[in-house]
């Protein structure tokens, strides 16, 4: 078997430049039921981020004295926090970005 040549993908782009590409839409009547969904799964991902920061700043408190390890864990658990809340914060606009919507 033979690989694709070059020949072979600019006919398929020229083929696929023909093609619609209509953007995302809801179901009738879901449009707002999605709207909420997304909404709730950020407030949980945002409530859960901030609760991740208080627990990493105790551990930091409580670790500063003759503890250090969970000091450390504490430290180092923010960067993941932070991360996390960011994708949290903004997942749609990335996947709205790479769709092209």
């Amino acid at each position: 078997m033979e690989g694709i040549t070059v020949l072979d993908l600019h006919h398929l782009t020229v083929l696929a430049d023909g093609l619609p590409n209509p953007g995302p839409a809801a179901p009738p009547g879901m449009g707002g039921t999605f709207s909420d969904w997304i909404s709730w799964a950020k407030y949980i991902g945002m409530f859960a981020g901030v609760m991740g920061l208080i627990a990493c700043g105790v551990m930091m408190m409580v670790g500063r004295r003759n503890r250090s390890h969970l000091a450390a864990e504490g430290a180092s658990g923010l960067v993941w926090v932070i991360a996390g809340a960011s994708i949290v914060t903004l997942s749609v606009s990335m996947v709205t970005a790479l769709m092209g919507g």
